[in-house]
């Protein structure tokens, strides 16, 4: 399952990240890496607002249909994840 197929508090973990090395290196420099942790908090005008450790970004439709996850499936974020 990829992150731009996801709903909004979708909990998984990154098994794959898809493209070339230019893309790899752009992601991990946010901190996205594989074996990773990601929630997607929401998504906003085609935009991906997820969390990853203690990071809040944004990730347009082709950066997150790059990401392949595990499918634990939907888990209450922690509140981290909420930036309180």
């Amino acid at each position: 399952m990829f992150l731009s197929t996801c709903h909004n508090g979708y909990i998984g973990t990154i098994t794959k990240i898809h493209g070339d090395d230019k893309v790899k290196r752009f992601l991990f420099s946010l901190g996205c890496a594989e074996g990773d942790e990601v929630a997607l908090i929401s998504v906003l005008g085609g935009n991906y607002i997820v969390g990853i450790k203690d990071s809040r970004f944004a990730l347009d439709k082709s950066l997150a249909g790059k990401i392949e996850l595990s499918q634990p499936g939907f888990r209450r974020r922690h509140r981290g994840m909420r930036g309180r």
